[in-house]
């Protein structure tokens, strides 16, 4: 029986690439796993823990907020290692499946040993796996794209950023309502299910895809020559403003849960649970997507013109003013007062806003700016951005905390602390981002058998 070869350049075509809409489904399935696990962990680690003998074994809040990011900042750190099996030894289509099953069995693990043995075992395999197929996804997306449809790239990376907003949204409502009304069993099981459902997805289009080749025993050398090292030190100097933002941005996933629980949860004639509270990030994000991309940047551009970099700028001095507001809400707890949940949807504006404006854009930028050779390792090195973000925030609460259990930057002062930080560091970004010179690079678009099997993989 004759099998059929994969693709190892784009297809030379001026719409959109046939595989797009494979990546597409299967970063909503996989993301609805990540978000909606990720969505209880605090709450997960603060009420749900037990020990071995099935008694209690919760964290205090400080704690688990130090678990959340340090998990966080794994599921980035592996990034790395992903990237260089990607482009050196496996490829990115055999990377992501090999690695999604890893993912997979963390999922499971979760759902059936809730003692922290299975906490850290699950959330290991989890960050290994995700973490592993972060930089070989995304950069897959550009991989599709030769000349011909290059102007579509922006539209594809919008798309892609929409699907993970469509998966996260649904996931951030539905898996807390699992967990309050049946258990941590059906609310880490169903993600599970939808990470194999992902999987099965990306498999279905392996004969729609450019499989760019491996680079195989050159790639060392091809990739940290003079020109990749040049690469890689631009970027990184950039993306360690990146950073700031994502240190910011993820605590919409721990303190802001944690601060949502001290407020009144009525809003728009529905109680909510605390953890639900992070959907308004994701259905915004579905809202501004366009709304920037053929309004916003439009518009602002007629009277300064946007270039990335300005996109990045703006987005971490937006970042910094939404914990302004959360810093104001702590004022309003601190005195005894019960503000409404409805004071943190100007927080998630800003949030969301500022995430369109730095994160889709350094998305796009860690592409188009890394040689042929070195995608999933720039994609990668963007993704370390988000790691050291996360590691950094859980160091402050190692700092802030005190031996009986308080904590020396507490309340307003705190969210002050990261406003400070976030708007303080674009006077040093303006600086850096005058010095940067762009330079693109895309793949070839002129598709070429691949003498390898399907059945292969």
């Amino acid at each position: 029986m004759a099998q059929t070869p994969y693709l190892t350049a784009p297809v030379n075509t001026d719409k959109m690439p046939p595989g797009i809409p494979y990546i597409i489904g299967n970063e909503a399935a996989e993301r609805f796993n990540f978000y909606g696990m990720r969505a209880i962990l605090v709450v997960f680690m603060t009420q749900y823990l037990v020990n071995r003998a099935g008694a209690k074994d919760v964290m205090n809040e400080n704690q688990a907020n130090g678990w959340y990011h340090w998990f966080v900042a794994s599921n980035y750190f592996f990034p790395a290692l992903g990237a260089v099996i990607s482009d050196a030894f496996w490829g990115k289509y055999k990377t992501i499946i090999r690695l999604s099953l890893v993912y997979c069995a963390g999922s499971v693990v979760l759902a059936l040993d809730h003692t922290r043995l299975g906490l850290g075992l699950g959330l290991g395999l989890i960050a290994l796996g995700a973490g592993g197929i972060k930089p070989c996804v995304s950069s897959h997306v550009g991989d599709q794209f030769g000349a011909a449809n290059q102007p579509l790239l922006s539209r594809a990376f919008g798309w892609f950023y929409f699907s993970v907003n469509v998966g996260s949204s649904v996931s951030i409502l539905l898996v807390p309502w699992l967990l309050e009304h049946y258990g941590a069993m059906p609310a880490f099981g169903v993600p599970a299910v939808l990470m194999l459902i992902a999987t099965y997805v990306f498999w279905t289009g392996r004969y729609k895809f450019a499989h760019i080749p491996a680079g195989g025993k050159t790639f060392l050398r091809d990739t940290f020559n003079r020109e990749g090292w040049a690469a890689i030190g631009r970027l990184a100097i950039l993306f360690a403003f990146v950073a700031v933002f994502w240190s910011l941005w993820d605590q919409s996933g721990g303190e802001w849960v944690l601060q949502a629980q001290k407020m009144d949860l009525h809003f728009l004639g529905i109680t909510w649970l605390a953890s639900q509270i992070q959907a308004v990030n994701a259905v915004m994000i579905l809202a501004f997507i366009p709304a920037f991309q053929y309004v916003i940047y439009p518009a602002i551009s007629k009277v300064f013109p946007l270039t990335p970099l300005r996109k990045i700028g703006l987005g971490l001095v937006v970042t910094g003013l939404s914990f302004l507001v959360s810093a104001w809400i702590e004022t309003q707890i601190g005195a005894g007062l019960k503000p409404n949940i409805g004071w943190q949807m100007p927080a998630y504006a800003l949030l969301s806003a500022g995430e369109v404006m730095v994160s889709i854009t350094s998305l796009e930028f860690a592409y188009t700016q890394a040689p042929k050779a070195m995608k999933s390792i720039m994609m990668s090195l963007y993704l370390l951005s988000i790691s050291a973000g996360n590691a950094f925030t859980a160091l402050v609460h190692v700092f802030i905390a005190n031996p009986d259990g308080t904590v020396k930057l507490q309340g307003a002062a705190y969210y002050n602390f990261f406003a400070a930080l976030s708007i303080g560091c674009v006077a040093v970004f303006i600086v850096v981002a005058k010095r940067y010179r762009e330079k693109s690079y895309l793949q070839g678009d002129m598709p070429v058998p691949l003498e390898e099997a399907a059945a292969e993989s």
